[in-house]
């Protein structure tokens, strides 16, 4: 491509929304033509998000929604709930959607109004459910994207459901840091300080999201206990996936599947698991676009850890991802592949 794609960021002063513009900034086939913000139309983006403030785009005014014109992506980071009201009107306006929040992810509409009721009244069941590393790249317009947690459960599953190795039941532990809760958090930092406490035990909104990702990817909906842990980081989700192997499964098989499943997947990284600093942690991944997936089995158990950057892997990260394979460019363009260290 010669011309630079023109992008917009719905929901810019948001963590993921910031996020996006921060990693655009860099992209060298992509322009940041529009940003909005409803709370904060009118004023500088550097004034919003302080993170921005030393960015080029810094003294770009944020604008509202509507007043989007012409451009060829539009990443929609705004809350679960306003897009269905608006999209019509954005994908008028754009080639492509890509949207990070959940309005799309589940397709049945008892748990969409369960644990989407913001969005329960415009669903649209034929917009696609994208994961770079297990789905063809996508042709329709308006394209949802997988959660952050999701993301990293279904890392460490997938390649044992995809070739039938486990029995269909699981135990997915995910801990994520305080970034997961968006700009409106009211968790006092004084609390998540030094402590790690339960967010959610049962009943959480990614659960039906792996279960459902699974049953189509391979065929298999699992019997899935999702719990979910605060951390005391900003950023950062580490997962932990308990299986138990059919009969007749090692551990060698188990290996090979990882290997197989993400051979070809320039941002998931097998670790060696030689030594416990050699599994994933949130250290080598955080600040990159790149998950860590690594496997242990002791006769017939099995638990795989995965870790990545909620707000670049499991969020910002992979909508651009996304939107470089749609538009045929290369997968990793633009995107950071290491981490911050230490």
């Amino acid at each position: 491509m010669t011309d630079r794609m023109k992008v917009a960021v719905l929901g810019a002063s948001g963590f993921i929304g910031a996020e996006l513009i921060r990693l655009l900034s860099d992209h060298p086939q992509a322009e940041v033509s529009f940003m909005s913000s409803q709370q904060h139309a009118g004023k500088p983006l550097g004034q919003v998000v302080s993170g921005l403030r030393n960015s080029r785009l810094a003294g770009r005014r944020l604008r509202a929604a509507d007043e989007l014109s012409k451009v060829d992506v539009a990443f929609s980071c705004l809350p679960n709930g306003v897009l269905p009201g608006i999209l019509d009107e954005v994908s008028g306006q754009a080639d492509l959607v890509l949207n990070v929040a959940g309005d799309y992810r589940l397709r049945d509409p008892g748990e969409i109004a369960e644990h989407y009721p913001e969005s329960a009244p415009g669903w649209r069941q034929q917009i696609p459910y994208y994961v770079p590393e297990f789905t063809a790249r996508p042709s329709e317009p308006v394209v949802n994207l997988p959660g952050c947690m999701a993301s990293a459960g279904l890392y460490a599953l997938y390649p044992l459901f995809r070739d039938g190795l486990v029995e269909p039941r699981a135990v997915v532990d995910a801990k994520t840091g305080s970034s997961g809760g968006g700009t409106h958090s009211t968790e006092h930092p004084a609390l998540r300080d030094g402590n790690v406490r339960v967010h959610k035990l049962h009943g959480h909104r990614h659960a039906p999201e792996i279960r459902q990702a699974l049953a189509t990817w391979t065929g298999t909906e699992p019997e899935l206990q999702f719990s979910a842990f605060s951390l005391p980081v900003a950023r950062g989700v580490f997962a932990t996936a308990y299986t138990w192997l059919r009969e007749g499964v090692d551990a060698g098989q188990v290996r090979r599947a990882y290997a197989r499943a993400y051979a070809d997947a320039p941002f998931v990284r097998m670790s060696n698991g030689r030594s416990p600093m050699a599994f994933p942690m949130l250290k080598t991944v955080v600040g990159s676009n790149t998950a860590e997936v690594g496997v242990s089995v002791e006769g017939s158990r099995c638990v795989a850890v995965s870790a990545l950057d909620n707000l670049i892997k499991g969020g910002a990260g992979q909508a651009v991802q996304a939107m470089n394979r749609v538009f045929g460019l290369e997968e990793t363009l633009g995107l950071p592949e290491v981490g911050a260290w230490p």
